[in-house]
């Protein structure tokens, strides 16, 4: 099941929990890509809600939503900068991105291999990938009513194991969304205080989303079919042996 690009637009930008998740996130990416000046960044999934401070200082910035959510535009006040796509088919030239965003698109993938193909194929070699999943063991993941409670949540093993092999090389992780998934007022007053707690006692564990930062490594050649080797290869399809001589087997 996918998201709807509706539901996602309204969960951020109308409602408190939405804001401050919006809030958390940001903040957290911002502390990891402080300056993209002069870069090429794209989102996948719904990465808008943390693609618009680098609005002014990045030479391009584009948000690419999958057909299966469907598209908005976006900003909603300057020229567009969104685009429908085919979940493994981008729209861009290879070895064309700086920086890449992951939100709302791999856990909801059905093809999470080939969509992380497509990935490493538009980023530079080098270039840097934010990938933001529900974790598995985090409170959001199994809270309905928000965008995390859809998809498969990952544990931080799975989603490193995936990566490493398909073209990039994990360069560290963290975690987001500390506080409790209750749109209250009471709970949400003391949301940014929690977050930042969290932030010291726990590196990922009670986190409701994983924040993998990975890099594109230079594509690795890879051997052809399987190699196996026998230390006792079996004798029985031996040419047949003289008469006298000890058999095959």
């Amino acid at each position: 099941m996918h998201h709807d690009v509706c539901a996602l637009r309204d969960f951020y930008y109308t409602t408190s929990l939405g804001r401050a998740a919006q809030k958390a996130l940001r903040d957290q990416l911002r502390a990891q890509w402080p300056d993209a000046g002069k870069m090429a960044v794209a989102g996948f999934g719904f990465a808008v809600p943390l693609l618009r401070p680098f609005l002014p200082d990045a030479a391009r910035v584009i948000a690419l939503m999958p057909a299966q959510q469907g598209v908005m535009h976006w900003p909603a006040e300057a020229a567009n900068h969104s685009a429908l796509v085919e979940e493994t088919s981008w729209p861009l030239a290879s070895d064309s991105i700086d920086r890449l965003l992951l939100l709302h698109g791999l856990e909801t993938s059905e093809r999470p291999a080939a969509l992380l193909e497509e990935a490493a194929r538009v980023l530079k070699v080098g270039g840097e990938a934010m990938i933001i999943l529900p974790n598995r063991s985090g409170l959001w993941a199994r809270r309905d009513g928000t965008p995390f409670a859809l998809g498969r949540p990952y544990s931080l093993g799975q989603i490193e194991t995936l990566l490493k092999d398909h073209g990039f090389a994990v360069e560290g992780h963290s975690a987001a969304l500390f506080f409790p998934p209750r749109d209250s007022a009471r709970w949400l007053h003391w949301a940014m205080a929690i977050e930042r707690l969290g932030r010291r006692l726990s590196r990922y564990h009670a986190g409701g989303v994983l924040m993998v930062a990975a890099r594109r490594i230079p594509d690795q050649p890879r051997p052809s079919g399987s190699a196996v080797k026998e230390r006792k290869p079996l004798r029985v399809l031996d040419g047949v042996r003289q008469p006298g001589t000890r058999p095959a087997w």
